[in-house]
């Protein structure tokens, strides 16, 4: 088959690329909107809502800080949601006494 309009057919897939690299990169839990957060698998719209209401009463300084005030993120969460593509403060989840971890860039 040969398309009629291949530089139409090129700028598609340039922008189909963009779409699923910006659908895929970090979302960081303290600069998220609902939005944001519901688009990490692994979070819904009421623990997303629980994200936001403590986030309301100031920022998550790490990870720790993060489950320890969410109820529903606990150390196994974390990493799944990390793994995930969420953030806090830009770093990735990382088990106690590693360091952590880079945001992912898929």
């Amino acid at each position: 088959m040969r398309l009629a309009h291949p530089p139409l057919w090129r700028a598609l897939c340039v922008c189909a690329l963009l779409h699923a690299g910006a659908a895929l990169a970090a979302v960081d839990v303290n600069l998220a909107r609902e939005a944001d957060l519901d688009g990490v698998k692994g979070i819904g719209p009421a623990l997303s809502a629980r994200i936001l209401a403590e986030r309301a009463k100031g920022r998550f300084l790490d990870w720790r800080d993060l489950f320890t005030r969410v109820k529903g993120i606990g150390p196994a969460a974390a990493a799944r949601l990390s793994a995930n593509g969420l953030t806090v403060d830009g770093a990735g989840y990382a088990p106690p006494g590693a360091a952590p971890t880079p945001p992912a860039s898929h």
